[in-house]
């Protein structure tokens, strides 16, 4: 484990002042088959060595993650999901650590003074958008998690894989440097530490 404990500090909120944009249809229908609810299957490890792989990082990032979530059983889910929900999307695992990070210190009641809900502080109007319409789900882990990754992931194709672009979009201050800079401090501070 690296030294990177330093850089788990409380935060507030800080979502911004994501706008919603109007979505094609074929956007729309894409982004909400997306996030159609399906619990997290238990990892398929084939190799030795992915399964220790998997396991170190559960081991690690668990150690690091207890200052905040401290209740062992909540702390193992919320990785495993992670997990399945950052790969799904194709994203980073120290790219989401770094995000919910920054975004609300991982804690999943959180509501940023723009209205953006849980870990991942999703703006409600993607509930209306592309999921069912109940923004109180947005506190339940799994369904903050998903919209979260697969949002994330919508907007770094749409900046054509412009990971500062597309953080500036996920956060509402697109070419703004400060937010881009802290997920991506925070993301290289999760990956010392776990490494």
């Amino acid at each position: 484990m690296g030294s990177g404990l330093g850089l788990l500090t409380a935060q507030p909120a800080l979502a911004g002042a994501q706008v919603e944009e109007r979505l094609s249809h074929a956007v729309r229908t894409a982004l909400s088959a997306a996030v159609a609810h399906a619990a997290p299957p238990d990892p398929v490890l084939v190799t030795t060595a992915d399964q220790q792989a998997y396991a170190d990082w559960l081991a690690a990032t668990g150690r690091l993650l207890a200052r905040f979530q401290s209740h062992p059983t909540e702390r193992q889910e919320f990785l495993q999901t992670l997990w399945y929900e950052a790969r799904r999307a194709g994203l980073s695992l120290s790219l989401v650590l770094g995000l919910i990070q920054v975004e609300s210190a991982f804690r999943k009641h959180a509501v940023s003074p723009a209205g953006a809900r849980g870990y991942m502080q999703v703006m409600p109007f993607w509930t209306r958008s592309i999921g069912d319409g109940d923004a109180s789900r947005l506190f339940h882990m799994q369904t903050n998690l998903r919209f979260g990754c697969v949002i994330l992931r919508h907007y770094l194709d749409r900046e054509g894989g412009d990971l500062f672009m597309g953080l500036g979009r996920y956060n509402g201050s697109r070419g703004q440097a400060a937010y881009p800079d802290a997920v991506q401090t925070a993301q290289r501070r999760w990956l010392q530490a776990v490494d």
